[in-house]
């Protein structure tokens, strides 16, 4: 064949190409998108994943070449909305104007964190404790978390209008990481928000966005970068958890958790939420919600938990709930560790939430002192 015939040849393989992944991924969003995915069956759900396997292996040559190009970007695609930034694809302007004017009902549970701070963790005890440990989430009950808790700031998520109310006093437990300059406030609404140490919550976001970004993951120093920044998605970190604690403090429909503490003692805060829920357990109650609860349970039914659709890269081997350790800061490199433990003190300046009272490293030592790097403290409230 002549250098003609193969530049032609060429070509057309990389129109081909091109076109595929297009196809592709246009059939890939018509099923992964919110309930189309979420409200299939437990089969159904494990047959698209491995369509999705097979249908985009003839994708990936391409997929490499433009991952190559995309991690030369210096932070993490996302919109601008009154301020606060959100990813791309994920969510939009649209979807935060919608939950910002969203008004809260007297049967709304709202669990609230910032990203990868254990979220889901609090969603399953919140559905556990309002079924009285007799949550199902089979083909035969709810069918999947997300299609029983709708996430008020994401496009892909159950509608609030489709959203069950479960439980004995008929709830609906809503998920969000607005902070509360976006949040919806009602006064006869619950809301229950889940602080984890910024290093920990840091390194669960990189495991995580490598699992359903694959190739695409930025280099994990931009990633640190975006971290420490006013682009970070839902705000940074102490500006989110600050809010947070501010709105506890001073109201009483608000109740402020930390990760560490569901970790250290998970029956005080199984407790905590019953009392502030309204419910009073029986020990039988108790022990199947801690059993429903625990990290075996939800990890041997990881399928009823996925808060993302599959993608190409999360069926090759992503897993959403990984290890669930409380020091998972101790997972980055001393230099990243050290240039968000800066970053947060620093921004933490002036701030009510008693940083120091739960993660001591976050306090600002003296001049010329070396950082702490002790654990965090129990919660004594």
């Amino acid at each position: 064949m002549s250098w003609v015939g193969v530049m032609v040849a060429a070509a057309l393989l990389s129109i081909a190409s091109v076109l595929y992944l297009v196809v592709y991924l246009r059939w890939a969003g018509k099923r992964t998108g919110g309930m189309a995915y979420y409200g299939q069956s437990l089969a159904a759900r494990r047959a698209l994943k491995r369509r999705i396997f097979w249908y985009s292996l003839p994708a990936r040559p391409l997929i490499r070449l433009l991952a190559m190009a995309a991690r030369k970007r210096s932070t993490m695609p996302a919109f601008d909305y009154e301020g606060v930034s959100g990813p791309t694809k994920v969510s939009s302007p649209e979807c935060f104007e919608r939950a910002k004017n969203y008004r809260p009902r007297p049967e709304d549970v709202f669990v609230v964190t910032q990203m990868r701070s254990g979220t889901t963790w609090m969603q399953q005890l919140v559905y556990e404790i309002v079924t009285r440990g007799q949550g199902d989430l089979s083909d035969q009950g709810h069918g999947h978390l997300y299609a029983t808790s709708p996430w008020i700031d994401a496009v892909n998520s159950v509608p609030l209008e489709d959203a069950p109310l479960v439980g004995r006093k008929p709830t609906r437990i809503i998920k969000s990481h607005l902070p509360t300059v976006l949040c919806p406030f009602g006064e006869q609404a619950r809301y229950i928000y889940v602080a984890r140490h910024p290093v920990s919550c840091f390194a669960s976001i990189v495991d995580f966005n490598r699992s359903m970004l694959g190739p695409f993951l930025p280099p994990i120093t931009t990633l640190a970068d975006w971290f420490c920044s006013d682009r970070m998605y839902w705000l940074p970190w102490p500006r989110h958890v600050d809010g947070w604690w501010r709105w506890a403090e001073s109201r009483d429909n608000v109740l402020f958790v930390h990760y560490e503490e569901m970790k250290r003692d998970f029956a005080a805060v199984r407790d905590r939420i019953a009392c502030f829920l309204g419910y009073s357990l029986t020990a039988d109650e108790q022990r199947r919600i801690d059993e429903r609860c625990s990290f075996r349970y939800m990890k041997d039914h990881e399928e009823f938990f996925e808060m993302a659709p599959p993608t190409m890269f999360s069926v090759a081997g992503g897993q959403f709930i990984a290890a669930g350790k409380e020091s998972r800061d101790e997972d980055v490199t001393p230099a990243i560790r050290q240039r968000i433990l800066e970053y947060c003190r620093q921004a933490l300046t002036g701030c009510e939430y008693p940083a120091r009272r739960f993660y001591p490293d976050l306090a600002l030592p003296p001049p010329g002192a070396p950082a702490t790097a002790a654990r965090p403290v129990r919660d004594p409230a």
